[in-house]
Formats: C-alpha cells, structure tokens, sequence
C-alpha cells in the first residue's frame, strides 16, 4: 500500500512532533501547564471520572487561566478539524485496528486514508492539545504519545469485569450478554490498538504514573487521587 507506514516511521513521527513541541514549550513557558492522560478498561468510569476531575481542576485553577477540558469522543471532531477531513471519516477512528484488507480496499479506491495515516494524525492532534495544557484526554494511546512531555500526568483506570459489565449495561441500555460482548470487544479493540500502531502493552504498568481500582474507589475519591498526585509530582506547578 502506497501510504503504509512502519512502526518506526510512526514512532520517527512522534519524535519529530516532541521535538517541534519542545521548542514551542521552551519558546513560551507552556510547561508550566498541566494535563492529563486517561488510558481505561471498558466500564471503569472514565468519561465520568475525567469530567468531575475537569470541573475540579476549573474550581481549583486562577479566573484567568484557560477552561479545562476533556477530549473523548470529542477527539475525533478535533482530528477532522485539525486535518480538514470530512466527517464522514469520523466512522473510521475507533479504538481499534481496521483490517488490512480494508486498508488496501479504501486506499485503492480512495475512500479515505489508511489508518495509519489516520493514527499519525491523531497523534498529532493528541500532542498539540497535550502542549497546550490544561486538556483531559482519554484513549487513543494518548499516555505513549505525550510520554515525553514532563506535565502530563498517565492515568490508567480498571475495575472488576462483573461490575464493568454491570455499568456497560445501565449506561447503554443493553441485555446483561450485550454488554459482556461490549466489554471484552472494546477491551481487545483498545489492546489492538496500542499494540499494532506503538508496539505497546495497554496493561504496561510502567507506562503511568497511577494506576486505579474503580471498583475499590468511588468516582469522588478517584478524583481526588488523581488530584493530589497532579499536584504532588516533581516540577508540578499550580494549574
């Protein structure tokens, strides 16, 4: 395939992004910002968790200071943006690794880039929004994507299968079986994802700074541990 990219191309990608990014921190004190990294199991609560964590971090933060915010599934509208492509390609950006059959298909036929082009953009966007600070982002191997940035915090969330399953079908509306099946497919989905385009291990302990149980913690503490250890880790600065 023409726009195929190799594992190391990807990673020559990032490199050169954490160097642009570098100069640009350096140039205009953006270090002094935080933000924070979500990696989480299907069910542990991490859309809620990031969103009470935002309007912590909002209350805590000086008038002045930008809105923190929190990237899901908003992401993707921000990859398009970033990139000019069209929404119709937002189908496309899953957590999850398209078939190389569909890759050659679509590139043939030009239906939309490959998916490594469309990684390589998101990655993109992740480390911008990552420089800037003051961002919440979850998913998408954002903890591999700005590792090298010294103010991002990597949080990874887990939680029993039963009772991630238990949340999965109160929140979606769905049969104790479907969401089962949602769990363990998200769950290889994320796994693929981080493996095939970064060569990574979603379950790597080592790549965060803290790891929590949700089962163990309610969304309220879990907040308030991510809090203090933002505010506890070397360099920190009031955000």
């Amino acid at each position: 395939m023409s726009k195929q990219l190799t594992l190391e191309q990807c990673m020559a990608f990032l490199n050169w992004q954490w160097d642009s990014s570098r100069r640009i921190k350096v140039a205009s004190g953006l270090h002094s910002r935080a933000a924070i990294t979500i990696s989480r199991q299907t069910g542990a609560g991490g859309h809620a968790i990031a969103v009470r964590l935002a309007e912590c971090l909002q209350a805590l933060a000086p008038k002045d200071a930008p809105p923190w915010t929190v990237f899901d599934r908003n992401l993707i509208e921000q990859v398009l943006k970033d990139h000019h492509l069209p929404a119709r390609l937002a189908g496309h950006l899953p957590e999850d690794a398209a078939s190389q059959l569909e890759d050659i298909l679509d590139d043939l036929l030009g239906l939309r880039p490959d998916s490594w082009t469309l990684v390589q953009e998101t990655a993109e966007t992740i480390l911008r929004l990552a420089m800037l600070g003051h961002v919440i982002l979850i998913g998408r191997a954002a903890a591999v994507v700005a590792a090298r940035l010294p103010h991002v915090l990597h949080v990874r969330l887990v939680a029993p299968f039963e009772e991630r399953v238990d949340r999965v079908r109160i929140d979606r509306k769905v049969s104790r079986k479907e969401a089962e099946e949602l769990v363990r497919r998200e769950d290889r989905g994320r796994a693929r994802y981080w493996k095939r385009y970064y060569g990574a291990d979603i379950e790597d302990p080592l790549l965060y700074h803290l790891i929590l149980n949700t089962g163990k913690l309610s969304c309220e503490t879990s907040v308030q541990t991510i809090l203090q250890a933002l505010h506890a880790r070397p360099g920190a600065t009031r955000a």
